[in-house]
């Protein structure tokens, strides 16, 4: 082992805080092996044995967006023939049908569409809660969140308490990608800067909201910003305890105007692994089987991670973008994927109440 590994192997095993080079040395490492260990101590000693999915519904309820990020092959401008705006009855026709495969989460994310009235977006919410109460929403990244309050002029906490009245219960996390804004203006220079994401997350969770939080890698990024996000994820986490949890994105170049290749199992199982190492305030990590597909993501079972998402049904940004994986999975694939890997499954809902676990030998 590298001298250097043994010294984190070291704080890892004492439960003690790596440093910002400690996770720049085990980004450059290619010992997969060590690094994996170590992310399977820290993971054990918060999770156990348990890895988690949720039965869960992607509403992509517009792919029309201002913005034109480099890296995004989803949005669209409202002339562009395959521009989609789903109707009130579209969206509730899909949340039925989350429904009635026993869905315990809606996530809604779109493009910032340049007509719609906030109105649209709290009516969204509030028809959905008042026809499916049991359902959590998980709806807008801290992106769309912002645009809400431009677009009204409001307050960022007004817009927050007033989507949180009509049914928001959480966030999803996206729209971080790399913090620095060297990075971020070669990729999406329109979008919010990194420090206003996180600006918006701390009033996320100041209003007594959870959120995960997200970070893309693989496109024009250096390890040093990788490890430079990560460390303003750690500091906010340090301060308000809101973020569930740590969602690398492999990014996916079909599409988009980055030429980049895909991401190799390597260097996805590397940020997995250096995310549940660093991210010592992260209880969760979660490995995105429809970005890194399922045989990854069934192995980073074994590099740190203890969730792979869930069920999904229709997921349309990252297969704009040329992904590779179906859009939906079945709970019994799921228990099999985990089973298979030597783990405990357990359904969970949004904030990790357990609904149900696979005890090893119960069928599924």
């Amino acid at each position: 082992m590298h001298p250097s590994l043994k010294s984190i192997r070291d704080k890892v095993s004492a439960g003690a805080r790596v440093s910002e080079e400690d996770a720049l040395a085990l980004y450059r490492s290619r010992d997969i092996h060590e690094v994996g260990e170590m992310a399977d101590l820290a993971n054990r000693r918060v999770n156990g044995n348990r890895v988690y999915f949720i039965v869960n519904r992607h509403i992509n309820h517009t792919n029309i967006c201002v913005n034109r990020c480099k890296f995004c092959a989803f949005s669209k401008g409202k002339e562009d023939p395959l521009a989609y705006t789903m109707a009130m009855d579209e969206i509730l026709a899909r949340a039925e049908e989350a429904c009635s495969q026993n869905a315990t989460e809606l996530h809604i994310v779109g493009g910032l569409h340049p007509d719609l009235p906030f109105d649209f977006y709290l009516r969204m919410l509030r028809t959905l809660r008042e026809r499916f109460p049991e359902m959590h929403l998980q709806a807008f990244t801290a992106v769309e969140i912002d645009y809400f309050a431009g677009i009204t002029g409001l307050p960022l906490r007004e817009v927050i308490r007033l989507l949180k009245d009509a049914g928001l219960g959480s966030l999803p996390g996206g729209g971080a990608e790399i913090f620095a804004p060297e990075v971020r203006n070669r990729i999406c220079p329109e979008k919010i800067s990194g420090d206003r994401w996180l600006e918006v997350m701390e009033e996320v969770h100041g209003a007594g909201l959870r959120s995960n939080a997200t970070m893309l890698y693989g496109h024009v990024e250096t390890l040093a910003s990788r490890v430079d996000h990560m460390r303003r994820l750690r500091e906010l986490q340090d301060r308000t305890g809101g973020f569930q949890s740590f969602i690398p994105l492999a990014f996916h170049p079909k599409n988009t105007e980055i030429a980049k290749g895909y991401t190799t199992g390597l260097e996805d199982l590397l940020s997995l692994a250096v995310g549940r190492i660093y991210l010592d305030n992260f209880r969760h990590v979660k490995s995105f089987w429809i970005m890194v597909g399922p045989k990854v993501a069934q192995v980073s079972l074994h590099f740190g991670v203890n969730d792979i998402d869930g069920t999904v049904v229709e997921e349309k940004i990252t297969h704009a973008a040329g992904a590779q994986t179906g859009q939906e999975m079945t709970v019994s694939e799921l228990v099999s994927m985990i089973r298979q890997a030597g783990r405990i499954p357990v359904e969970r809902d949004t904030l990790y109440n357990v609904v149900r676990e696979w005890p090893e030998g119960e069928p599924t």
